[in-house]
């Protein structure tokens, strides 16, 4: 039984045939994804914004798929929470990956969100992000040296995933002989986040929080012994607003945070724009052919398969969507992946458009929670994905892709290319 009133919103651009949409309805629980979700949700999600745009799922959890419906969520913090205490009690238990998830910037509620976030917001300004253009390009272009030579390569491994972590450890100042394992730390800490944990993904979680925090405390304490730098852990150290400042503890928290976001967002976005673009020749002639639309490109990219697929906010408030009440602590699921391909508000939703405008979307979530460090993902990818392909006109894949199998995030284990 579909548990919540259904309303039909906009045009559907499913070709699922009725009664098979509605058995996806019937059947969906984000607790048990199959391989075919994972491959391709946007049937599932289609079905859902459809005929169960407010659905209620077995484990009594709200999944919202309207785009009009997350914006209405995003723009109210105080009715939808992103604190998560109480929900990850129960996950996590007392634990270091309890005490990260529900420190750090994004699942923090005013007015400890607002003072983190004027913290960071000032690490990544405006002039900081400007300023990265020039040793990004030479990173970029460093990497695509190695790629030409070795004519085939991974996707995932040698590009998408080593330009986030070289910007987030410069912006930290790491020193590059202590780089190695923050992408695993980044992976571990995130998976934990999925739906259907396993007690190893538990325990890889905790050991990379821990891990990070120790490696981080050691780095701090360098800092706070010189802050002659203008790196962004003595940018925090050194930050002050209203008598109020950052402890250790909360720096450590706020810079796994930027590793975690920055690394993910990124990773995924240049390789999943890159793969949308081999599936569609034609969009990849066009943006060869005029590079100035590598801009409006990334927002399509981030439209069309949103790297962060899932978000999660708790009513504090008994509240109401489609004539259905839903009480004070209802846990909400909001699919960015189905409010971006919303045919309310985007026409032909399932088609790459590299000149599509306006592009609304919801990528980077919205409201005080707006993606901290969206500029500086943006740049990334525009850098990165420009640049490859100018390099390499005749780009191809070498094998068949592996989809990581995650909800919450979406992107590709492998993507074997070669040049």
């Amino acid at each position: 039984m579909i548990n919540c009133h259904h309303t039909r919103s906009g045009r559907s651009m499913t070709t699922t045939p009725p009664s098979s949409a509605r058995q996806l309805v019937d059947t969906f629980d984000p607790r048990r994804f199959d391989a075919a979700f994972y491959d391709d949700p946007y049937p599932t999600l289609h079905a859902l914004r459809e005929y169960s745009p407010v659905h209620r799922c077995p484990d009594n959890t709200i999944f919202l798929t309207r785009h009009a419906d997350l914006n209405r969520v995003y723009r109210d913090p105080k009715t939808f929470s992103s604190a998560k205490e109480e929900q990850f009690r129960p996950l996590f238990g007392d634990s270091p990956l309890y005490e990260h998830h529900t420190t750090s910037l994004v699942f923090s509620d005013p007015p400890l969100h607002t003072r983190v976030r004027k913290a960071i917001g000032d690490a990544l300004a405006p002039r900081v992000v400007a300023a990265m253009e020039p040793s990004l390009i030479t990173l970029v272009d460093g990497l695509l040296d190695d790629i030409g030579a070795a004519e085939s390569f991974d996707m995932m491994d040698d590009f998408a995933s080593v330009i986030p972590i070289e910007v987030i450890g410069n912006l930290l100042n790491i020193d590059r002989d202590d780089r190695g394992p923050l992408r695993a730390w980044s992976t571990a800490i995130l998976g934990a986040l999925e739906f259907g944990l396993d007690d190893d993904a538990l325990d890889d979680g905790n050991r990379a929080v821990t891990e990070f925090i120790d490696f981080l405390s050691t780095l701090i304490d360098r800092r706070r012994a010189d802050l002659s730098g203008d790196d962004i852990i003595t940018r925090l150290i050194k930050w002050e607003s209203d008598e109020f400042r950052l402890s250790d503890h909360q720096i450590y928290h706020q810079c796994i945070f930027l590793l975690n976001a920055g690394h993910e967002t990124t990773t995924n976005l240049i390789g999943n724009g890159v793969h949308a673009l081999l599936h569609h020749p034609d969009t990849l002639e066009q943006l060869r052919i005029d590079p100035a639309l590598i801009d409006a490109a990334v927002e399509e990219f981030l439209r069309f398969e949103a790297p962060v697929q899932l978000g999660n906010r708790i009513t504090t408030k008994a509240t109401e969507f489609d004539g259905v009440t839903l009480p004070s602590g209802t846990t909400l699921t909001l699919s960015l992946g189905a409010a971006n391909r919303d045919p309310a508000v985007f026409d032909l939703p399932d088609s790459l458009d590299v000149q599509r405008s306006p592009n609304p979307h919801l990528a980077f979530g919205g409201g005080i929670h707006a993606c901290a460090g969206m500029a500086i993902a943006r740049l990334e990818a525009k850098i990165a994905i420009g640049r490859l392909l100018q390099r390499f006109p005749d780009l191809q894949l070498d094998g068949p892709p592996a989809r990581a199998e995650r909800a919450r995030f979406r992107g590709f284990v492998s993507l074997p290319m070669r040049t």
